[in-house]
């Protein structure tokens, strides 16, 4: 067990999540129980998904959480590229949030790949 708050790809994705959670304020009303809460519930189960890894007792259950939290990543690209092809996000803000979800993607894979490698 670890604490997931140290870990900086959590960090990267909690503040993915606060951000996404800003830019969809502003999203049209009809979208609040759609596209708006899609989002919202895949950027958030990020960092949900490390932290719950993070407080289980082998690095089997750790990978495990951190593969669901990476499918979180790939679903949330997705819907971040759909609010902005819908222009609910401008060319800007898509950027940004495009690149952290890809940054949280790389270091989702990179730490993957150091849980499951053998111990020596």
């Amino acid at each position: 067990m670890q604490n997931y708050k140290d870990l900086k790809v959590w960090q990267k994705a909690h503040q993915l999540t606060l951000n996404f959670y800003k830019e969809s304020k502003s999203f049209p009303k009809d979208e609040l129980y759609s596209l708006s809460n899609q989002l919202r519930r895949s950027t958030s189960s990020i960092p949900a998904n490390i932290a719950e890894g993070c407080g289980k007792n082998t690095q089997l259950d750790l990978a495990r959480f951190l593969n669901i939290a990476l499918g979180s990543a790939n679903e949330s690209e997705y819907f971040i590229l759909l609010s902005k092809d819908l222009d609910y996000l401008s060319i800007d803000n898509y950027a940004v949030l495009s690149d952290q979800v890809n940054e949280v993607k790389e270091m989702l894979i990179s730490l993957i790949s150091k849980v499951r490698a053998p111990k020596t």
